[in-house]
């Protein structure tokens, strides 16, 4: 929000779908690691309905082996972002240049 953006934020995979259903967000930054539903869920379920599958989505978690990027990526992430690897003001500069 200091960066200029609208940001909703949500509790759980089940309450990101149905925020993206309500908003038609621009970006989504989708951990991994929620209640319920898990981001890999999320992720699969907004790339397989054709409403969500053309938003751009950056993975931010804490999950960093290799074959957890590779399984976000495939799935259709355009980013992963480790946490413990990237600054507040990083990701917000990977938002911009997602976004323009």
């Amino acid at each position: 929000q200091n960066a200029g953006f609208e940001v909703r934020g949500v509790f759980d995979g089940e309450g990101g779908i149905q925020e993206a259903e309500r908003m038609q967000p621009d970006l989504i930054l989708l951990d991994l690691l929620l209640p319920g539903i898990s981001g890999f869920e999320v992720l699969r379920r907004l790339k397989g309905d054709n409403r969500f599958k053309e938003i751009p989505v950056i993975i931010i978690s804490n999950l960093g082996e290799p074959g957890d990027i590779a399984k976000g990526l495939q799935a259709g992430a355009i980013a992963y972002l480790v946490k413990a690897e990237y600054s507040p003001e990083e990701i917000v500069s990977k938002v911009r240049e997602v976004l323009m």
